[in-house]
C-alpha cells in the first residue's frame, strides 16, 4: 500500500499568545502585506489551505482589555477575499461563529469567495454560548451551552439548503448577445426549531457546490458533529497517543453518518523548531516556550486554574499551596480552564515535584511544548510518522512569528517529504476539495443529523 499524503495547512498566529513578540523578526499582525507573505509561502510549500482565526469580541482579564493577545484582528473573509487575488492554488479557510450571524449573509459571503478564488473557500464552522461574547449582538447568555450545536447543525443546514438552491450551470452567457443572466431563481425556503426563513438566494452556486466544512469540536457532541458534517476537522491532540486514540475514536463515527474514511481529513494544530543538530533544536524549542511564557503569562495561566487573583505570587516559587476555586472565572472572551481544575493543579504540582520545577516552569511543561524539534530530517521523519501511523491526515501549522515562521519548514522539511512522495510537488487540481482528495459535495438530512447526535450525546 502507497504511504499516505502528507495535508498541510498554515494557521496566522496572533489570536493567542504564541507569537514571540520579542524577537526582531516578528512583524505587524493587520497590515496586509504579513498575510500576503504568510500565504505565499504556504503555496510555495504545496500547502492544501490557509487558515484565520475570527474574534467577536476583544478578551478581558480581571475587568480589563488583556494585553497579552492581539487586540483586534481585520475581519478574516475579507482578508481571506484579498488573498484570492494574490495566490493561484492555496486553499482560503476562515472562521465563522455560527451563533452570532444569520444562514443568508454567511452564505452569500462564503459563495462570493468561493467564486472569487476560483473554488478555494473553506468555512470553520464553531459556536459560542457566553453572555461576554453575546453583548457585542444584543444577545447575552440567550443560547444555553447544551444548545450550540443543534443551531450549528440547524444554520450549516441552512446554508447548505441556500446554496442549492441555485442548481450547478446555472449562468447563461451569449457574449455575442450580451446576455449573461441566471434563468433558474434561487428560491429556498428552510425552517426548523431556530430559523424559518425563505427567499430568493442571489449569488449563482459555489464553483465547489459547497465550499470546504471545517470543525473543530472535542466534546462527543463536537465529534459527532464533524463526523455527520464535516470535511476537515482541527484537532488539538498533537502528542502521538492521545492523536491516535482521537483519530480512531472519529473515523469509527463516520459509517454511522454513510461517510468513509476518506471523507474527513483530521489535521492537528502543531508547531516545530528546527536546528542544526538534534541537540541545538532542543535548545531552540526551550529559548522559544520562555519567550512564549512570561512571568506575567505565567501567572495570568495560574489564575486560570486557581481562579484566584494571584498578582502576588512569584512565578520562580512553588505553585500555590492551595486549591482551586471551581466556579470563579477572571478571563472573559478566551479559552481557558473551566472543569475540572482540582485534577488540573494535581497533575501541575506532580510535575513539579518530579522535575523540580517553578511555577513558571510548570507552565511552559505544561501549555506551550513544541510538536516536531529537531534538525530537518528530524522532523520530516516525526511528521511522517505521525500520519503513517494514524495519528492524522495532516497538520495545521502555527508558527511563533509572523510573518516568516514557516520559511525554514518549507524551505528544509518540504522538500525532504516530497523526496518521499508524501508531500506534492505541484497543484494538479484547481479547488481545495481536490486537493484534499474529497469527493463532491453533499447535503445530509438536518432533522436525521440533529437526532443522531443528540442521541449519541
Amino acid at each position: 500500500m502507497p504511504d499516505k499524503q502528507i495535508h498541510l495547512a498554515a494557521h496566522f498566529p496572533g489570536v493567542n499568545n504564541t507569537t514571540v513578540w520579542a524577537d526582531p523578526r516578528s512583524r505587524s499582525q493587520i497590515e496586509l502585506a504579513s498575510f500576503v507573505e504568510l500565504a505565499r509561502t504556504a503555496e510555495r510549500g504545496g500547502f492544501d489551505f490557509f487558515f484565520l482565526a475570527e474574534g467577536l469580541r476583544l478578551r478581558e482579564y480581571k475587568g480589563r482589555i488583556h494585553d497579552l493577545d492581539v487586540v483586534g484582528r481585520p475581519d478574516n473573509l475579507t482578508v481571506l477575499t484579498a488573498l484570492a487575488a494574490v495566490t493561484t492554488h492555496l486553499g482560503l479557510a476562515g472562521t465563522v461563529n455560527s451563533t452570532f450571524n444569520e444562514p443568508f449573509d454567511i452564505a452569500g459571503r462564503l459563495a462570493t469567495l468561493d467564486h472569487l478564488s476560483g473554488g478555494r473557500a473553506a468555512w470553520n464552522v464553531v459556536t459560542s454560548f457566553d453572555e461576554f461574547t453575546g453583548e457585542n449582538f444584543r444577545r447575552g447568555g440567550f443560547l444555553a451551552e447544551e444548545d450550540r450545536y443543534n443551531r450549528a447543525i440547524e444554520f450549516l443546514a441552512a446554508v447548505r439548503a441556500l446554496w442549492d438552491s441555485r442548481p450547478e450551470h446555472d449562468l447563461l452567457v451569449d457574449r455575442e448577445a450580451g446576455i449573461f443572466a441566471a434563468p433558474h431563481a434561487g428560491e429556498f425556503r428552510f425552517r426548523s426549531p431556530q430559523f424559518d426563513i425563505s427567499g430568493v438566494f442571489d449569488i449563482p452556486r459555489p464553483p465547489q457546490g459547497h465550499p470546504v466544512i471545517v470543525q473543530a469540536g472535542d466534546s462527543p457532541q463536537g465529534r459527532d458533529f464533524a463526523a455527520a458534517d464535516a470535511d476537515v476537522i482541527f484537532s488539538r491532540h498533537s502528542h502521538i497517543d492521545a492523536a491516535r486514540t482521537f483519530y480512531r475514536d472519529v473515523k469509527d463515527r463516520l459509517p454511522r453518518f454513510g461517510r468513509g474514511e476518506n471523507d474527513l481529513k483530521i489535521m492537528p494544530a502543531v508547531t516545530y523548531v528546527l536546528g542544526d543538530t538534534d541537540a541545538e533544536a532542543l535548545v531552540k524549542a526551550r529559548e522559544v516556550r520562555a519567550a512564549q511564557v512570561s512571568p506575567q503569562t505565567a501567572i495570568s495561566r495560574l489564575e486560570a486554574v486557581w481562579g484566584r487573583d494571584l498578582t502576588g505570587h512569584d512565578p520562580d516559587g512553588p505553585l500555590p499551596a492551595f486549591e482551586p476555586e471551581e466556579d470563579t472565572l477572571l478571563a472573559k472572551g478566551q479559552a481557558q480552564f473551566r472543569t475540572g481544575r482540582g485534577e488540573m493543579a494535581r497533575q501541575w504540582r506532580e510535575l513539579a515535584e518530579a522535575k523540580g520545577l517553578s511555577s513558571r516552569e510548570v507552565v511552559i511543561e505544561a501549555t506551550s511544548r513544541q510538536t516536531f524539534v529537531g534538525t530537518a530530517r528530524t522532523v520530516a521523519d516525526q511528521m511522517n510518522e505521525f500520519v503513517q501511523t494514524d495519528g492524522a491526515d495532516g497538520f495545521v501549522f502555527v508558527p511563533h512569528l509572523t510573518p516568516g515562521g514557516l520559511d525554514d519548514l518549507v524551505d528544509q522539511v518540504i522538500p525532504l517529504l516530497r523526496e518521499r512522495g508524501v508531500v506534492r510537488t505541484e497543484y494538479t487540481g484547481t479547488t481545495l476539495r481536490e486537493h484534499l482528495g474529497l469527493g463532491p459535495a453533499r447535503t445530509p438530512s438536518a432533522s436525521s443529523t440533529t437526532a443522531e447526535i443528540r442521541d449519541a450525546s
